[in-house]
């Protein structure tokens, strides 16, 4: 009991310094207890979509073996109208209904701009019928009586601003067709973001599956007393094989297992950058309480020579840690909360609408946030407890500070440069590694031992780097920037500490700042050494190109020719009757020219001649096949045939790398033209016309928003934009590590201001200005958070070149090293230890001289 009150004591004595590292724990655990608030959130909402859409029994056409796949149509699989009446003829069947649902459409309004979402969650159209008064209510209007009405969920219509009487337009593979709206359908539980529009049953069929007398599922309610399991074998019975039936319960789950994967991701991400500020407050907490063990010494020898026992001491500074991992999980938990909602806010700008209304707090939250927040602050707080237990009664009699222990500082020393050659070593062995997995590995063994090394040989290294930093930097200040300097060498271990806490992630920022830049640079080689032609002509949704925007294209003046780009799934068996499961690329002969390869043998035109093909280089290694081999080709949703090899490729190149190439008159032989649509089309213009056809492209396409018109510097800078925006999330993210590792120099600055507050009134006593005072406290800030940032974009750069040259065996083969990027870090390194000095330094220059003399 006598612990717990001393503990007490000093912990309210003492608040004003743990309030920093309080803050430290807060944020670590808001960050872990917002994760798992908002993935909860997620899991609510979509488990309450799913529980609300699905019937007690639903058909659906058979899904395809593992490892099969279907061909990317842009049309669904559908099932036969004749099928309603046999399952309707199942005992037990109270409400059957055929249902049409697609994704693979473009809904604009009558200026031709999407109203449907272009990333995140999808576009659905369907066919209005009972079964929707599951989950929809009609708000306003009517329900879709004609080929001439359309409903659309209401938050689209709020969104774009529609309204009962506007027109609508819906692109799918059949065709375009327009629509009134006639009604505006409600969500009864939270729209996670999709768009919705639905017509009536005879145009979704025609329009959106190609004719009448198709349904893509069946929906069934099970009469009284019927369970789903016993309801779903009597259908099957009436059947047969060939469909796939499921529960409401296994429809859920399916959902859920859709939707999992990218929940999982974004869950692990978030807790991974969480695990960073948790390491960076460790950082923190351990130098808190070691400078609070050393300003206590005194006080702490005296109670050892009273008779208070090492273990007590050790429990007493544990104690503290305890009350400090207490106070700031909680605090953590309740901030979590918040920080949840504001992830929901920035998803819902990004499309995918989440509903505070399904918020989520579930019981393991706070105990998850609570032991972590307490469990990392007692381990960070061990060392110092353990220190502290070591103090003699004889340090009574000594003024504050324990001295540096010599032997543990050259044990220290030898481990750490050790870590550092172990860890470096092994990002020798990744970058000039020839396969990938071993290379992971050595990768991942060298950030982490170089990055414990840098920790461990921190105060170390702190003597050197300092003073060539105040060399550079703090001599033109004159004594003052001598102080400083030699106030930052006064305690390496300290000072290493707090610049390490910076150092882990400037050296994250670093090393994703040249691996980002390197992926835009090889990206950017890649381009202008294969690519070919003018213009790319993508789809923005994931869906192929429809037949009419490709005539739109074909159409289009100026160009000097159009090539089409499909892809085919295949099964291919070689001569020897190995068969492997293989993409096949469909082109026009002049893609041959629109994407430069070479070839290692034969001429890569003559695999667009008739029955012809061509293989990579590594195929035919694995296969043995040489020119004139014939291959059997299996298309997937078509028929098999035999294929001459007419090619061989290189696969050096990342675009298409490992490709087999056939021409579209070849494929369309086996596979249906209706089953094999356009991924991608390029256009080459006439000479002298590239500008006026790039013009005209972009007109042509207007029609269809949800394909876009590249020339090749859209192109390269769509490539930037999109690592760029990556890489501000990542940084965004990191940030939370960086403000905690801020929080570190703030907290150092001013436990040891209080640490040589009578130094400092002696100071002062003999002429030294507040004025000058506060600057020596900025400028070993400054010092303090160069040191870091110093140690931490070299660690990072190392570990990015590292990385890179282990990617160059997936094709990022060119090394960029964004010297703009990490020359600002650097300056806004001295700008963050100068904010961080603001307070510690205002406190200081406000000390009485007197009291301050006086101090023991």
């Amino acid at each position: 009991m006598t612990v717990l009150k001393t503990s007490l004591r000093n912990f309210l004595a003492h608040k004003g310094r743990m309030a920093l590292s309080a803050v430290a724990v807060l944020l670590s655990v808001a960050f872990v207890s917002g994760t798992l608030v908002f993935s909860d959130t997620m899991n609510t909402t979509f488990d309450k979509l799913f529980a609300s859409t699905a019937a007690d029994v639903t058909v659906k056409p058979a899904s395809p073996k593992e490892g099969e796949g279907r061909p990317r149509t842009g049309r669904p699989e559908a099932l036969p109208a004749s099928l309603v009446e046999k399952v309707r003829a199942a005992e037990g069947a109270r409400a059957v209904q055929g249902g049409v649902i697609t994704t693979a459409v473009t809904v604009v309004n009558s200026r031709d701009e999407n109203v449907g979402p272009t990333s995140g969650a999808p576009t659905m159209a369907g066919n209005w019928s009972a079964d929707d008064l599951r989950s929809f209510e009609i708000a306003s209007g009517r329900e879709p009586r004609g080929p001439g009405d359309v409903v659309v969920d209401e938050t689209t219509a709020e969104k774009n601003h529609l309204r009962i009487g506007d027109e609508l337009r819906t692109i799918s593979v059949t065709g375009d067709f327009t629509a009134k709206i006639s009604g505006i359908a409600a969500f009864k539980v939270t729209n996670p973001g999709a768009t919705v529009v639905w017509y009536d049953t005879a145009t979704a069929q025609r329009e959106l599956l190609g004719k009448e007398g198709l349904f893509t599922h069946i929906t069934v309610d099970a009469a009284p007393g019927v369970s789903d399991d016993t309801l779903k074998k009597r259908i099957a019975a009436n059947v047969g094989s060939g469909y796939e039936l499921r529960t409401a319960a296994e429809s859920a789950d399916a959902g859920r297992e859709d939707i999992g994967s990218f929940l999982d991701v974004m869950k692990y991400a978030l807790l991974g950058f969480a695990g960073i500020a948790f390491l960076v407050g460790i950082f923190l907490i351990v130098n808190t309480f070691s400078m609070l063990v050393a300003q206590r010494t005194r006080e702490i020898g005296l109670m050892r020579a009273i008779g208070s026992s090492r273990r007590q001491i050790n429990r007493s500074v544990l104690v503290e840690a305890l009350l400090l991992g207490v106070v700031g999980s909680v605090a953590g938990v309740a901030a979590g909360v918040g920080l949840a909602v504001g992830l929901m806010k920035i998803m819902s700008s990004m499309g995918m609408e989440l509903s505070t209304e399904d918020l989520t707090v579930a019981w393991t939250t706070p105990v998850v946030g609570l032991a972590l927040g307490v469990f990392v602050t007692l381990l960070a707080a061990f060392v110092p407890a353990r220190r502290a237990a070591k103090i003699s009664p004889m340090a009574a009699l000594r003024d504050a500070g324990t001295p540096a222990d010599a032997k543990a500082g050259r044990v220290r020393a030898v481990l750490g440069l050790l870590l550092t050659a172990v860890g470096g070593g092994a990002l020798w062995l990744a970058s000039r590694s020839d396969e990938s997995g071993p290379g992971s590995m050595f990768l991942g063994l060298g950030i982490v031992l170089s990055l414990l090394g840098f920790v461990v040989v921190g105060p170390l290294l702190a003597g050197g780097v300092v003073r060539v930093l105040g060399a550079l930097v703090l001599r033109v200040f004159g004594p003052i920037g001598r102080m400083a300097e030699r106030n930052a060498l006064r305690n390496p271990r300290r000072t290493g500490a707090t610049g390490a806490a910076l150092m882990i992630g400037l050296a994250l920022v670093a090393c994703l700042s040249v691996v980002g830049s390197s992926m835009v640079a090889s990206a950017t080689e890649e381009l202008d050494r294969t690519v070919g032609t003018d213009f790319i002509i993508e789809t923005t949704n994931g869906q192929p190109i429809v037949p009419q925007a490709e005539a739109a294209v074909t159409k289009t003046a100026g160009l000097d020719h159009v090539t089409r780009y499909k892809a085919v799934e295949a099964t291919v068996t070689d001569p020897r009757g190995k068969a492997v499961k293989n993409g096949v690329v469909a082109a026009d002969p002049t893609y041959a020219g629109d994407l430069r390869r070479d070839t290692t043998a034969g001429t890569l035109s003559d695999a667009y001649g008739p029955d012809a093909m061509s293989v990579g280089t590594t195929y035919a290694a694995e296969h043995h096949v040489k020119i004139g081999d014939t291959l059997t080709v299996a298309f997937t949703g078509g028929k098999q045939t035999k294929l001459r090899v007419a090619a061989i490729t290189s696969d050096d190149n990342n675009i298409d790398k490992g490709a087999m190439y056939t021409s579209i008159e070849t494929a369309e032989k086996y596979v249906s033209a209706d089953r094999m649509p356009s991924l991608i089309v390029f256009a080459a213009a006439e000479d002298g016309r590239v500008d006026a056809a790039y013009t005209a492209l972009k007109k042509a396409l207007k029609p269809y928003p949800q394909y876009k018109v590249s020339n090749q510097a859209d192109y390269k800078k769509t490539l930037q934009d999109q690592v760029g925006q990556l890489l501000n999330m990542v940084y965004g993210l990191l940030a939370l590590a960086i403000i905690v590792a801020v929080l570190g120099v703030v907290n150092t600055l001013a436990l040891s201001v209080v640490e040589r507050t009578r130094e400092i009134g002696l100071m002062r006593a003999i002429g030294l200005s507040r004025r000058q005072l506060r600057r020596m406290i900025r400028l070993e800030s400054v010092v303090i958070a160069l040191f870091g940032a110093l140690l931490g974009l070299g660690l990072g750069m190392a570990w990015g070149a590292a990385a890179q040259q282990l990617l160059a065996l997936e094709g990022l083969r060119v090394l960029d090293i964004p010297w703009p990027t990490i020359l600002g870090v650097f300056a806004g390194s001295a700008l963050v230890g100068l904010l961080a000095a603001l307070i510690p330094a205002f406190r200081a220059g406000r000390l009485n001289v007197l009291t301050a003399i006086a101090t023991d």
